[in-house]
């Protein structure tokens, strides 16, 4: 599995800290940027190239969204088809979002959580399987159908 990740400015020197610790621990990781702190950067920009790349390949990767509040570059991410991005605050909301939510793509909220906070939900959520209830994968099928209906697909 292949995990991307990205960040604004405000998300970039935690985003670097994840990098390198995803990588310590083994993880195929690919920066979709920034890669220099610029102050005048946009987040939808980073939204944009981590989503893309992870809503053609969402059955094998993952993606990691930094940026102050996660708000804005969690709304971004959402545009794209197959995209299931969450902020994430601590390890058992981690936990719930990839078991019940099957959540594809972690947005961290750099203004709001520590490096170690930062780990700790990494950690819980990418060895956190989806449980695959039928409850759970009724509600992800709904959200299928709603992607199907209103969102063009990527080409």
């Amino acid at each position: 599995m292949i995990i991307y990740i990205g960040a604004d400015h405000r998300g970039y020197k935690l985003k670097e800290a994840v990098k390198a610790f995803l990588q310590n621990r083994g993880y195929q990781i690919w920066d979709t940027g920034n890669f220099v702190y610029d102050e005048h950067d946009d987040y939808p920009d980073f939204a944009r190239a981590l989503a893309e790349k992870v809503s053609k390949n969402y059955e094998n990767s993952r993606g990691v969204l930094i940026c102050g509040s996660g708000a804005g570059i969690s709304v971004a991410a959402n545009k794209f088809r197959g995209i299931r991005a969450a902020i994430l605050m601590n390890s058992d909301q981690a936990f719930d979002a990839r078991s019940d939510d099957d959540i594809n793509v972690l947005v961290i909220p750099a203004d709001y959580v520590t490096s170690d906070t930062a780990r700790n939900i990494l950690i819980t959520w990418l060895e956190t399987p989806f449980s695959r209830e039928e409850r759970f994968r009724t509600r992800l099928e709904k959200i299928s159908k709603i992607e199907e209906e209103f969102i063009k697909p990527f080409v």
